[in-house]
């Protein structure tokens, strides 16, 4: 029989159509490897038993069934609301809480026919870019299990690298799709904002979040984001939607003739490791090669996008957060005689990690009386800035190219203790989140034996083009992840 394992999700869901096997034998596959991982990627699996009457899936698709992913098992991110699962958004504070609904983008899937094989571990409330600020312990990466996997998506990224999932999806809020599938040597795509309904995701900060797919290659990222999408969800209030999902096509692209692509050297700066420089500069040159025009483009103001994330980020989660007061859900703190104030204060204490605590007294400061013309007026001023940046370099290029991260991933604990050196790690990601618009992350070799990401970006819903031009490179490429779906003991060629 075929190695089940080995398949992407576009040949097990045609396999499955076909009935060269069952889906409980593709999920009992994928579920006992992930019930030995040991990179600490899953904080729940589900089992044969539970996975009816928790997940909805009532019927093992039959072969023909038009389901394009017909009985594939998915990781989802701990932050995406499951009926009937524990959905903690890695936090102590949520622990033990189970919705009692499901978030739009899960229940998209399973229409369309996947499976649930797991929630997958992530920074706590989606906040950090290393996946060790988790009340389940740090995510390892399968490249190296001494090395961070990146974050907040994490646990996503590193379950598909090792190969305990064949796909999974995580939340991008600046940068938490894309820097881990970089740091993990996968394809993370950030849909446009709005694309994907944000209902049932927990939320971090409002106006940022999106949820993307993590996967092996770029076709079956583009099958997960067109299953994931739809019309305009009603239970969200910023949802645009794709009208016609179903007419966005798997890439096919072999050349990029015509394409014109801007490299922008306000982000290139000496942030970038010179092993990754040399791996975006050879895929530049790649484009190149199949047709496409590189130019320099200028975003005067993507270098204040640091700045004005860790303003406007912050503050959103303050507002948002709010509500775990220990009254209505989630854990609730045992207290004396102090009353409500005393409730509120050791809930939160006891509940929030030192990360989440940071970014909550942070946003509490920017929004607070005397402040907030200062600091969060100020950062939406220079959000409009990088907005208006992008619109004229969109003018000018079809699509944008950086570096996803400006390393390779870094050792575990090495950044604990230093927080604005954890917050550079999504200097190249961030004006993107900012400005709203799609990006996408491929592998695109290896420097010290690590792999490293190549993103490419372009104008609102554009993702049909960013999937042709990834799928293009990605075939001119051909990495391998091997050494990490093989395990510690194997070695990656160096590439790019």
């Amino acid at each position: 029989m075929t190695n089940l394992i080995d398949l992407t999700v576009v040949e097990a869901s045609s396999a499955l159509r076909r009935g060269d096997f069952t889906q409980a034998e593709l999920f009992a596959a994928y579920r006992e490897r992930a019930a030995a991982d040991d990179t600490n990627s899953f904080t729940w699996l589900a089992d044969e038993l539970t996975l009816p009457a928790a997940l909805g899936n009532d019927a093992t698709p039959r072969p023909g069934t038009d389901t394009p992913l017909a009985g594939v098992p998915l990781a989802i991110k701990d932050l995406f609301c499951i009926a009937g699962v524990p959905t903690a958004s890695a936090s102590n504070l949520l622990r033990d809480y189970r919705p009692p609904y499901t978030a739009t983008a899960v229940r998209l899937l399973q229409h369309a026919g996947a499976t649930v094989l797991g929630k997958t571990n992530q920074d706590e409330f989606a906040m950090g870019s290393s996946n060790e600020n988790s009340a389940f312990g740090p995510v390892r990466n399968p490249w190296d299990r001494t090395r961070v996997p990146g974050g907040s998506s994490g646990g996503s990224a590193a379950a598909v690298a090792a190969g305990l999932a064949p796909a999974s999806i995580g939340t991008d809020t600046g940068g938490s799709v894309r820097q881990p599938a970089a740091l993990c040597g996968v394809v993370g795509l950030k849909p446009t904002y709005g694309s994907v309904s944000r209902y049932g995701m927990i939320a971090f900060a409002s106006s940022l979040d999106q949820a993307g797919p993590i996967t092996r290659n770029v076709t079956d990222a583009a099958l997960l984001f067109r299953a994931m999408t739809g019309p305009r969800d009603p239970a969200d209030a910023t949802s645009i939607g794709w009208d016609s999902p179903s007419e966005l096509d798997l890439p096919t692209a072999e050349r990029l003739d015509g394409l014109k692509i801007g490299v922008p050297t306000d982000l290139l700066g000496d942030q970038i490791e010179p092993g990754v420089r040399a791996s975006f500069d050879a895929t530049l040159a790649l484009a190149e090669s199949l047709g496409a025009e590189i130019v320099e483009v200028e975003l005067p103001h993507a270098r204040h996008a640091l700045s004005a994330y860790y303003l406007l980020a912050p503050a959103e989660a303050s507002s948002n957060l709010a509500r775990f007061d220990g009254v209505r859900y989630g854990n609730r703190a045992e207290i004396g005689d102090g009353g409500l104030v005393e409730l509120y204060t050791k809930t939160r204490h006891d509940g929030f990690g030192p990360e989440v605590k940071r970014r909550i007294m942070l946003g509490t400061y920017a929004l607070s009386s005397g402040f907030y013309d200062a600091y969060y007026r100020r950062a939406q001023q220079v959000r409009t800035k990088i907005v208006e940046d992008f619109r004229a370099v969109h003018e000018q290029v079809d699509l944008i190219a950086t570096p996803t991260s400006p390393t390779v991933a870094w050792g575990l604990g090495e950044r604990v203790d230093d927080p604005l050196a954890m917050y550079q790690a999504d200097v190249t990601t961030l004006p993107f989140s900012l400005a709203g618009v799609p990006a996408i992350s491929i592998p695109s070799g290896l420097s010290e034996g690590l792999p490293v990401g190549f993103q490419l970006s372009g104008p609102a819903f554009s993702e049909p083009r960013i999937l042709e031009t990834a799928y293009a490179l990605e075939q001119q490429i051909g990495f391998s992840g091997a050494a990490a779906f093989d395990g510690p003991a194997a070695t990656g060629k160096e590439q790019g």
